[in-house]
């Protein structure tokens, strides 16, 4: 598989952020990441994420929501990885980029959160009806996604680490009002950040397989 690596500059929402994208040949879909909770593109275990994509023929959007200058303010004061209203905005505006950038035009959008992240990506998706195909959260936190949970129809994994019991209660409150398909995935003897041996690969397999079948190109009618 011939796989493309490129470092982009996006202009969106009034500001620059920076990602980092991976194309393969005969792409399948696109997954546009969304970090949390004062992570980033650089994330080991997002990236980790990103490569069971890739070898899938999906291609990958790791975006920094935040620009440097606020990644240092939120080092600070962590004020920034919870304002789920400045997320969302941007990674709505992400996904309207990667809709119209040639190199991803006509491809199946997923988005994929982690944290915090979580939630702007259900906010997002509620936002895009039309354009967001599939959501996947790790060790999210929905219940920050407030009344937009209401109108996520599109197909949601929820995947908690076994021994991260508050979060697991809140992804159990929430697919109560998830609108679509919602499916909730618990790794056993994991905690939040997934760090135990062989964790990361029970987010990265379901993952993998959710986007495949929800992204797949729908077949137009001779």
């Amino acid at each position: 598989m011939h796989i493309v690596e490129e470092s982009l500059l996006i202009p969106v929402a009034g500001v620059t952020l920076e990602a980092d994208v991976v194309l393969p040949d005969q792409a399948q879909g696109v997954v546009l990441f969304a970090h949390g909770s004062g992570s980033g593109r650089h994330s080991p275990r997002n990236r980790y994420v990103a490569g069971e994509l890739q070898v899938a023929g999906l291609v990958t959007v790791l975006a920094d929501l935040l620009t440097p200058a606020e990644e240092r303010l939120d080092a600070r004061t962590a004020e920034l990885r919870f304002d789920i209203g400045l997320l969302s905005n941007r990674l709505v505006a992400l996904t309207d980029w990667v809709t119209a950038w040639n190199r991803t035009r006509g491809l199946a959008i997923g988005l994929f959160g982690a944290s915090t992240g979580a939630a702007a990506a259900l906010v997002a998706a509620a936002t895009r009806p039309d354009t967001v195909r599939a959501v996947v959260s790790r060790g999210g936190r929905p219940d920050l996604a407030g009344d937009h949970l209401d109108r996520v129809r599109q197909p949601t994994l929820l995947i908690v680490g076994g021994r991260d019991t508050v979060v697991i209660e809140l992804n159990r409150e929430a697919m109560k009002r998830l609108a679509g398909q919602a499916e909730l995935q618990i790794v056993p003897g994991a905690s939040h950040l997934f760090e135990e041996p062989g964790a990361l690969e029970q987010v990265a397999r379901p993952a993998r397989d959710w986007f495949v079948r929800h992204l797949r190109p729908v077949p137009h009618p001779a």
